[in-house]
């Protein structure tokens, strides 16, 4: 036995222990927080999952579009004249008001920049006809230059938290305390995808979305601007990311950090690819899937095991399901 080997082998700690019991006693407590934390992945995942249902193109810098809509609200409460620290009492007037102006804001920001990412690094590519690998490399590319940007701005540490809204017990389920916090994501992010269904399935502009999703060149014959309908896919990814990253802010005041929105990005693009990439119910159950599977992971293995368990069960899924668990693209959504 190699000498330098013998500390490791000897240490009485297992590496990994299974918590049925703590699994148990937490359950619904998991559960409840795993919705709430499922709704913002979901809501990131619609953005994915609409690029890639027009484009085909994973557009792994949607995570720093999500990354700058958590600035914009952490700047608009700072603009709105609150800081760090306790917050002072405000009514429940005030704060609705002050979190629809920074969703507004944190919406605009991101929709903004996702308009801007599309116009500038991926409409150049398409114009030459670019294979898709380059596309892909262009977006990581772009996702390293939106993170360096920030930091250049705001620094390396995450910015000083600000909580408007504290979260307060409103009821039990099961034994589980439910805040008003976890009601509010929940309820925000079902709604919101209610509303990004019925925008893609029944509005005139969702129509030609779903018509440059499933055949770009007959859409375009067929008179459908496709241009247009790229850059409104990206506006609306924006406006859904934007609205995330309001919501978790909300949940995690010291959100705001230059590279703050890696992980979540994977996670978020694993819950589009887990229910179905390309498909807008897919991104709502895989995100609350993941959020789930997250949270009864760590009570049973342990935290340093959380993120190890989500994507193992994507790939546990993709072996049996490779395209999902819904499975049904953009273009062939029914009406």
């Amino acid at each position: 036995m190699y000498p330098a080997m013998t500390p490791f082998l000897a240490q009485s700690e297992p590496w990994i222990s299974f918590d049925v019991a703590g699994l148990a006693e937490q359950f619904w407590n998991n559960t409840v927080d795993g919705l709430a934390l499922g709704g913002i992945y979901a809501l990131v995942a619609l953005g994915y999952t609409l690029v890639y249902g027009v484009l085909k193109l994973i557009n792994f810098a949607h995570s720093e579009v999500f990354v700058v809509g958590a600035f914009a609200t952490w700047l608009t409460f700072y603009g709105l004249g609150f800081r760090s620290g306790a917050t002072p009492a405000l009514s429940v007037f005030e704060i609705i008001l002050f979190l629809a102006i920074a969703c507004l804001a944190a919406m605009a920001v991101s929709g903004g920049t996702a308009v801007l990412l599309e116009r500038v690094a991926y409409r150049p590519l398409r114009k030459r006809n670019a294979p898709r690998l380059v596309f892909l490399i262009t977006a990581i590319g772009a996702s390293f230059a939106i993170q360096q940007t920030l930091r250049l701005i705001f620094g390396l540490n995450q910015q000083p938290q600000i909580r408007l809204l504290q979260p307060e017990p409103l009821f039990r389920l099961f034994g589980a305390t439910v805040t008003n916090i976890h009601i509010i994501l929940f309820v925000a992010a079902v709604l919101l995808w209610f509303v990004a269904d019925y925008f893609v399935n029944r509005t005139r502009l969702g129509r030609g979305i779903r018509a440059v999703a499933q055949d770009p060149d007959t859409a375009t014959l067929m008179g459908v601007n496709k241009e247009r309908v790229i850059v409104i896919t990206f506006l609306v990814g924006g406006l859904l990311a934007g609205a995330a990253a309001l919501f978790y802010m909300m949940r995690i005041p010291q959100g705001a950090i230059y590279n703050g929105g890696f992980l979540l990005g994977i996670k978020a693009f694993t819950a589009a690819v887990l229910g179905g990439i390309g498909n807008l119910r897919g991104a709502l159950l895989g995100g609350f899937l993941l959020g789930l599977v997250e949270n009864y992971g760590q009570s049973l293995f342990g935290g340093e095991w959380k993120d190890i368990v989500a994507f193992v069960v994507l790939i546990v899924v993709l072996m049996f399901r490779p395209t999902g668990i819904l499975g049904e693209s953009l273009g062939k959504a029914r009406v």
